[in-house]
């Protein structure tokens, strides 16, 4: 089937609760630094003999800005899947022995770039923030598979925890899925396909920036196609690598084709306003909510589209990670779903840092602080893992002040201010 006789277009996206500002006028002030510092590493075409690059690049970039919130154990599970070996790595918080709900995360990458240690500080942090267990599910990766080997890896992991999640401390009653962009697509094939099979109840659904629909055309692309992280010329060269002639209209493929939403779990959605495909998702909480699902839409309209990897630098990431570990809890405690938008953007600069210190120059100057703590670090970890932790046990008294006092600073700089827009204008900072 040809790509353009099934590209459907969507100049405006309609539905109750949709973002008062869909784009800020301008980039949040540690997002515009973060890009510019790497904007010669990304946006670029991807291609068959590049993909491996790519890998390395993504993993890089993600391990160096990305946050290494301690949890009490990360332990690597290899399950039997019809098709094979299945890794899981299995984040478990600090806190009380016993049974904790688990929260199954599938990480982006366009589907053919990522892995487990691209997306492990978004796992330490929702484990933290949830208190339940983060198990990371290792998928097939194009163009090596098709688009179908991703869901059925991601579907056969949902249905081993929901059968043996005691082994690894999971209460098997209390589980939610999640992913990002590529991931938040096949999470929400997943949760469609879990429904339509009658599998083990999922309480949440967590789709952060969304890819669910493959094939449309959403104005955010040609708004946002460059300069912001994920550019239009990216998305285009997927193509090629991941449609491999299966019918991309397929609703196991684009979850959003699927003309029946009814039933399935409540949905929280994360979105930014300089992403390509900020649009995708928005249209997506709105065919959701036109379903009677429950969505709690969280946008950044400051921010880019793979913001929540870097939560080293960017205080929004911290922010949403944060309020994706309160939704979780909610939802494991069974309480009402909540149907709701909130917007999170910077503040307006604390007054008694101007004019005497330019507000950017400070924060430049945190993040290029917290780039060279993080490389270093991630360097000796990879050299030598032993050697590292003795590292930084001795460095800990020097570099305990220090990062006291930045985070103080940051919380001056840039801490993110929330309002609720939908149902009504409410203060939702907390």
């Amino acid at each position: 089937m040809g790509l353009d006789a099934t590209k459907k277009q969507h100049p405006s996206i309609i539905g109750p609760g949709m973002p008062a500002t869909l784009r800020a006028r301008q980039l949040d002030r540690e997002a515009s630094l973060l890009l510019r510092a790497t904007s010669s590493l990304v946006g670029q075409p991807i291609s068959h003999e590049r993909v491996d690059k790519f890998r390395r690049s993504w993993r890089l970039l993600a391990v160096t800005y990305g946050r290494r919130v301690p949890v009490a154990s990360i332990v690597e599970h290899k399950i039997d899947s019809p098709a094979g070996e299945i890794i899981l790595r299995v984040y478990t918080p600090k806190g009380p022995t016993g049974l904790k709900p688990a929260f199954l995360w599938c990480h982006g990458g366009g589907f053919v770039v990522g892995d487990l240690d691209s997306n492990d500080s978004i796992c330490r942090g929702v484990a933290h923030a949830a208190q339940a267990i983060v198990v990371a599910v290792r998928y097939r990766l194009a163009p090596e598979h098709d688009l179908y080997a991703g869901r059925d890896d991601f579907l056969a992991a949902l249905n081993w925890v929901a059968s043996h999640g005691a082994s690894i401390g999971v209460d098997s009653s209390l589980l939610a899925i999640g992913g990002d962009s590529a991931g938040g697509n096949i999470a929400a094939a997943v949760a469609q396909e879990n429904l339509r099979r009658g599998g083990q109840p999922v309480q949440l659904q967590v789709l952060v920036y969304p890819a669910t629909d493959l094939l449309a055309e959403f104005a955010s692309k040609t708004e946002n196609g460059n300069g912001y992280f994920l550019t239009a010329d990216f998305i285009d060269s997927l193509l090629p690598l991941i449609e491999q002639g299966k019918d991309l209209t397929d609703p196991w493929i684009s979850p959003a084709r699927n003309s029946d939403l009814r039933g399935l779990p409540p949905a929280l959605i994360v979105t930014a306003g300089f992403d390509p495909i900020r649009d995708d998702g928005l249209s997506y909480a709105a065919q959701l909510r036109k379903a009677g699902v429950p969505v709690e839409l969280l946008h950044y309209p400051g921010q880019f589209h793979g913001f929540l990897n870097f939560d080293s630098i960017i205080g929004a990431a911290r922010d949403a990670l944060s309020r994706m570990g309160t939704s979780l809890g909610r939802a494991f405690r069974n309480a009402p779903p909540v149907d709701c938008s909130t917007e999170i953007s910077d503040q307006a600069p604390v007054p008694w840092l101007r004019p005497q210190i330019p507000t950017e120059l400070l924060t430049a100057a945190l993040l290029v602080g917290r780039s060279m703590r993080q490389f270093s670090s991630t360097t000796a970890r990879w050299l030598s893992p032993e050697i590292a932790s003795a590292a930084e046990c001795s460095l800990l008294p020097w570099w305990l002040p220090v990062a006291l006092m930045r985070r103080a600073l940051t919380a001056y700089l840039n801490l993110p201010a929330a309002h609720q827009t939908y149902p009504s204008g409410l203060d939702a900072s907390s």
